[in-house]
């Protein structure tokens, strides 16, 4: 089988180039204007004012959260696609994502979120590290790809179910509406705390997703011929799926659920890349955050008195993105 071989560099250079330009243009957006030469300049002589505030305390935590969390997601679902040899696949489908929102709506229900800022990505980080070992359990030693797949929708049915009854019984209106706000994906109102705990996660996540690389290119051809090329198919899949669940599980336990970022990116990626999966991944990581930060920025501009949810916006995206998705796969199997 001949693969395609297509250099990314021209993609690459191209791609963080527009990502450069849709961040400074994200420090620009909001309901005030603000001189960012001047705020910068404030900063440095050490002066606390409004331009300096709004800038380094409210725009450039949201943009670089935005960032973070599109190429988590857009790694995330470039791998799974790869893991799963299924173009249809994406983060949510091994439960970590419902799994980390239910840990954080627990820190919302007991009322945990008002005694410390990093209760609720705590909360979320713990939810997801138990979806993994859920999913080791229920997978055991099993090698087969459908009993994963099963796996993450066992988990995350469960996990969907949990957070609708922790709705069910919230204590109060306001502590649903919270929930439910939360539930709905937003980068507003988050700090540099907020960045610097789910960071160490998400880097971690790449790094396990990145180094895994070479193995989804071997298994495009099949699992028995990777297992001759000398992967241990077994243990880089498990490896890929905690470096998922890593990523993944911070990046919703900051932000909420974000959905089809990791379904849609992929595809648009792909066309550019060729048939090696291991050349997708980087691109997607970068798509993925350009996404998203463009997203954030559609999302003030066109939000007038309460802010529209950044969750919203991804899913009338995604939602049709997908039918598309799976009406073209259904015509190519006719």
């Amino acid at each position: 089988m001949k693969v395609t071989s297509i250099s990314n560099t021209p993609l690459l250079t191209g791609l963080a180039t527009s990502l450069l330009a849709v961040f400074c243009v994200a420090l620009m957006v909001g309901p005030v204007n603000i001189g960012i030469g001047k705020a910068v300049m404030d900063l440095f002589a050490g002066q606390s004012t409004i331009d300096s505030l709004i800038l380094f305390d409210i725009r450039l935590p949201r943009a670089l959260l935005a960032m973070l969390i599109g190429a988590t997601l857009g790694l995330a679902g470039a791998a799974l696609q790869g893991l799963l040899r299924n173009p249809l696949a994406e983060p949510g489908i091994i439960g970590v994502s419902n799994c980390a929102a239910f840990g954080a709506v627990m820190v919302f229900y007991f009322g945990y979120a008002n005694f410390a800022w990093f209760a609720l990505p705590l909360g979320g980080l713990l939810g997801a590290l138990v979806s993994v070992v859920i999913i080791f359990t229920l997978v055991g030693n099993s090698k087969s790809v459908v009993t994963l797949i099963l796996a993450g929708v066992a988990i995350n049915a469960i996990g969907g179910a949990l957070i609708a009854l922790a709705l069910n019984f919230a204590p109060n209106p306001y502590a649903m509406n919270e929930i439910v706000f939360w539930l709905l994906g937003s980068v507003a109102n988050r700090s540099m705390n907020e960045l610097l705990i789910a960071l160490p996660f998400v880097v971690v996540g790449w790094g396990l997703i990145l180094y895994c690389g070479r193995f989804l290119n071997a298994l495009t051809l099949g699992e028995e011929t990777a297992m001759s090329m000398g992967f241990d198919v077994k243990r880089l899949r498990w490896i890929l799926v905690i470096g998922v669940a890593a990523s993944v599980g911070a990046a919703v336990s900051v932000a909420g659920n974000i959905g089809f970022i990791g379904l849609v990116v992929p595809h648009l990626i792909r066309p550019f890349v060729g048939s090696e999966p291991r050349r997708l991944l980087l691109p997607s990581a970068i798509g993925g955050a350009l996404l998203l930060v463009f997203a954030d920025i559609a999302v003030q501009l066109l939000s007038s008195g309460g802010e529209l949810k950044l969750g919203v916006i991804t899913s009338l995206v995604g939602g049709p993105f997908f039918l598309f998705l799976i009406l073209k796969t259904r015509n190519l199997m006719l």
